[in-house]
């Protein structure tokens, strides 16, 4: 159990934190959350014991091992993935560096019956059970299942981790994180650096992992899927909520509801209070009255709305032009950079008011072919680009389109032309740049501060055709939906590149699925594109297996019909047990709606004077609540039991 207790940071006089106190248990999921610049990273590195807060206690157990992974990483070392990945195991190493020299030894060695052989063999028995006890056995195989969960394939392991992009390294640290299975895992935004089938690995993994969790991330299904906790940082208080990150959405919405509600009810009751006081202050005959209501205000505590960071970036693309019919067209396309070949002889069309995702693995050309698309790679192959196109585009690293010698100001006033050289101060405060940032240069800004500025720029030019390569990689989830908003009402065409499932579901109807040099096309979006993978990848593992039967006389055909009566028999339980699922959360939220209004009403003064009224109310209320937790603890057993049938379809 790790502990934090009081905790108080600053930075330049400005508080971060304020008494911030909270525990984490052994197989806590937990998702820290809150706008960009909140102090998440900060509050990691507290645990972690790299910072030190100003005021406060960090408590540590002795035995306790934590893991921790950064935003960014810089590792410059020759040696190859599987080596580096092995760095995780240096205590296992160590182990089998004894086991080869006492081995050594006793074979160089006659004198078996004396106590120093003996001794020796004792040694050597130990560390043997030391090195299985601890997974020797199993090293190579654990190390290859990680790595090529995270993406990498087996001609990869040989390879100099630094002819790897920066992404890429990251992968490794957190198998190697993954690897030393550490009592407590840390990761800061760990999806940045991954595409969708290795964030699936992932949640699978930390889903299972026997320790703690706490991450940071920006990728709402990612959190859903991994954590049942949600730790929210507001203005240097934290809230802490015992659920997911879309149910914490919901629980806080009704929170700051209660507390306006509870709070409206206080100043209305203050109100009477004082107008009873005031009218009556110099009548004799009441002025016990007039005291008694002095001494009630004077008890009464006071209920306060907690603060919020209101803040966020508001704006709307710019109308876009008419286009031809064809927006992009591309004829047996192909890229290569010297001998390794990215893409090949690949064919589309982008027709006007086409909403299309690029998606795959990390490698497999998305984004050349994005920068193909703006013109910025040569390729072989045809590329044409519409009749009166207008390209809009967003690089994966938002710096890239940036001067950093440039102060924000003059990044605008420099593309600006016409009215809008008149608004920039206005334009830049609905990217959150005030008055007292817009002088600063590109080259001091963090991440999100240049995503904030890229994506103003991308504002001032009207386009038909927008090319977004990973646009939420540096935002919050209040800047992601905003951007996402902006983009359902944008008129134009639109190709982005992203693994955030969340950001691409209800934006894009067509999915391009990058994958050996070539493309396929889906149609849908992207839960749609996914259900269709999982689907042709269950009818290729059938086809094996089959074709594995049929080649071996000694597999009946009867064990192939058992296995698919058990499959359909599966999937009704499975179909069965969503829909009580469904109907049990149903009920669940009218409870709660039910429980909302009678504490609404419970809490009015006004009705109190109405006894029958108000013991009828309370009667219903503690019915609903009892209630609600009979659903809850019914919804838990059913959710357990729906994941369980669910994993025994997935074993088959």
């Amino acid at each position: 159990m790790f502990s934090l207790q009081n905790i108080s940071v600053q930075f330049g006089g400005t508080p971060l934190f304020r008494n911030v106190s909270f525990i984490i248990n052994q197989k806590d999921r937990i998702g820290l959350v809150g706008k960009n610049g909140s102090g998440k990273t900060t509050l990691l590195k507290i645990v972690l014991g790299t910072q030190k807060p100003a005021e406060g206690v960090v408590v540590i157990p002795g035995d306790k091992t934590t893991g921790y992974l950064p935003q960014e990483i810089h590792l410059h070392n020759t040696l190859t993935v599987m080596e580096e990945a092995l760095t995780a195991f240096r205590e296992i190493r160590e182990i089998e560096k004894n086991i080869s020299e006492i081995s050594e030894g006793l074979t160089s060695r006659t004198d078996y019956e004396s106590k120093g052989y003996h001794k020796l063999a004792d040694q050597l028995a130990e560390l043997n059970e030391k090195h299985r006890i601890h997974g020797g056995h199993t090293l190579a195989e654990d190390v290859e299942k990680v790595l090529m969960g995270l993406g990498f394939q087996r001609e990869d392991f040989n390879r100099p981790l630094n002819e790897f992009s920066q992404g890429w390294q990251m992968r490794v640290e957190i198998a190697k994180i993954l690897l030393r299975q550490p009592d407590l895992v840390l990761l800061d935004e760990p999806t940045n650096h991954l595409d969708i089938e290795s964030i699936q690995w992932l949640e699978s993994f930390l889903i299972e992992y026997p320790g703690a969790v706490v991450l940071v991330s920006h990728d709402r299904a990612f959190l859903d899927n991994v954590t049942n906790r949600t730790i929210e940082i507001e203005l240097g208080k934290i809230y802490d909520y015992k659920t997911t990150y879309s149910e914490y959405v919901k629980q806080r919405e009704t929170r700051l509801e209660g507390q306006q509600a509870a709070f409206n009810n206080q100043q209305r009751q203050i109100r009477q209070i004082e107008r009873f006081i005031e009218r009556f202050r110099y009548k004799n005959t009441k002025s016990r009255q007039v005291q008694s209501r002095i001494k009630m205000l004077e008890k009464m505590d006071e209920i306060e709305i907690d603060d919020l960071d209101t803040s966020s970036i508001h704006f709307r693309f710019p109308h876009a032009p008419a286009s031809g019919k064809v927006v992009v067209e591309a004829a047996l396309l192909t890229k290569q950079y010297g001998k390794k070949l990215v893409l090949d002889r690949i064919s589309f069309a982008a027709i006007k008011g086409d909403r299309i995702a690029f998606v795959g693995k990390n490698g497999e050309g998305k984004t050349t072919l994005a920068r193909i698309i703006i013109g910025a790679l040569e390729h072989d192959g045809e590329l044409k680009i519409g009749y009166n196109v207008k390209l809009g585009y967003y690089a994966q690293n938002p710096g890239e389109m940036l001067d950093p010698e440039l102060t924000i100001f003059d990044t605008i006033d420099k593309v600006a032309v016409g009215e809008i050289r008149t608004k920039i101060r206005t334009l830049l405060g609905g990217f959150l740049f005030g008055e007292d940032e817009i002088d600063k240069k590109v080259k001091v800004l963090s991440g999100g501060e240049k995503a904030r500025l890229a994506l103003a720029k991308l504002l001032l030019t009207p386009a038909n055709l927008l090319v977004l390569d990973e646009p939420t990689n540096h935002l919050d989830m209040q800047s992601k939906d905003i951007l996402k908003n902006a983009l359902i009402q944008y008129q134009g065409t639109l190709i982005v590149v992203s693994h955030d499932r969340d950001f691409l579901q209800g934006l894009t109807n067509k999915v391009y699925e990058f994958h050996d040099h070539r493309i396929r096309e889906y149609i849908g979006d992207i839960y749609d594109f996914l259900e269709s993978r999982r689907l042709r990848s269950l009818r290729e593992l059938e086809k094996n297996h089959l074709k594995i039967s049929s080649g071996n006389p000694s597999v009946d055909n009867s064990d192939n019909k058992q296995l698919y009566e058990k499959r359909k028999q599966l999937d009704r339980d499975i179909r069965k047990l969503s829909g009580q699922v469904q109907k049990i959360e149903d009920e669940i939220h009218d409870l709660e709606t039910t429980l909302r209004r009678l504490s609404t009403l419970l809490a009015d003064p006004s009705n109190i004077a109405d006894k029958a009224l108000f013991n009828s109310s309370l009667q219903k209320y503690a019915s609903s609540e009892k209630e609600l937790n009979n659903k809850i603890s019914q919804w838990e057993d059913l959710v357990n039991a729906l994941e369980e049938v669910r994993g025994q379809r997935s074993d088959i």
